[in-house]
């Protein structure tokens, strides 16, 4: 379907908008004319960013389907509809799997996957109800198409995003709906996802083999950083066009295309084999 090319006065909610990746896409929304909602679980940051790009802040536990859902409820009350939901929420620590424990697989996977399922779930009806029709924004990782060592729950949950928003834009475009579906893949961004500890609940912490690195750092030095203010005009673009997919680091292409090599020769092996 085609894009948001309107964006005046346009409703849009991002998570983990207090800092980082969400910050961006908050600041571009909010320069294209939108009213931006952001949530985030960190309430001193929430308050400050929404105060520094005029946001309307709204503390939420993406993890918690009810907080969520209040999320949801909040924007509907004060605005009487929503645009464009961003769910950009996550986390990141570094462990080898058999360092992790239960408690450490839980936590990354509700951030990170649960909190957007617990995203589609609270605004997906409003949504379609939305006679301007809407948008859905889903943050996953390029990490999806290089299985980095030491980040198992990370790219785990970041692969479910990216499987999670294709089937859902499927579904969408075959029951003629008007809302659309970009699944965002960053790859080195300048963000605060080295600290992803810091918001890990202490009723999780028990004996843990997580520490905080950012996954961005394994990439060769030669690499090219973007910022989140990048990040936002891109997806701003993505969403405007109507794009399934959203990339921050185009010249890596050579890379997924060597990945998606690897498993079509072995998938051709097996035909020759039969």
């Amino acid at each position: 379907m085609s894009g948001i090319e309107d964006w005046n006065g346009r409703i849009a909610v991002v998570t983990g908008g207090a800092s980082g990746i969400g910050r961006g896409i908050a600041e571009a929304f909010v320069a294209q004319g939108a009213s931006v909602v952001i949530a985030d679980i960190d309430a001193a940051a929430l308050e400050a960013t929404a105060a520094e790009i005029g946001a309307v802040p709204i503390r939420t536990d993406v993890t918690d389907a009810a907080s969520v859902r209040a999320l949801a409820s909040s924007v509907i009350g004060r605005f009487g509809a929503v645009d464009i939901v961003v769910n950009n929420a996550g986390v990141g620590p570094k462990a080898d799997i058999a360092s992790l424990t239960l408690a450490d697989w839980k936590w990354i996977l509700d951030v990170n996957l649960w909190g957007v399922i617990h995203g589609v779930d609270a605004f997906l009806p409003a949504l379609k109800d939305n006679p301007r029709g809407g948008w859905i924004v889903n943050t996953a990782s390029m990490s999806t198409f290089f299985f980095p060592p030491s980040y198992a729950p990370y790219v785990a949950s970041k692969a479910a995003v990216d499987g999670l928003s294709r089937v859902l834009r499927a579904e969408l475009a075959a029951e003629g709906a008007h809302v659309g579906v970009t699944v965002l893949h960053p790859g080195a961004v300048r963000t605060n996802i080295a600290a992803s500890l810091r918001t890990r609940p202490e009723a999780l912490a028990g004996d843990s083999g997580l520490f905080d690195f950012d996954i961005a750092q394994k990439l060769p030095v030669d690499a090219r950083w973007s910022t989140p203010d990048e990040v936002g005009r891109i997806v701003v673009r993505a969403v405007t066009a109507g794009d399934a997919f959203a990339f921050t680091h185009p010249e890596m292409v050579d890379d997924v295309e060597r990945s998606f090599a690897a498993v079509r020769d072995v998938m051709l092996a097996y035909g020759a084999a039969g």
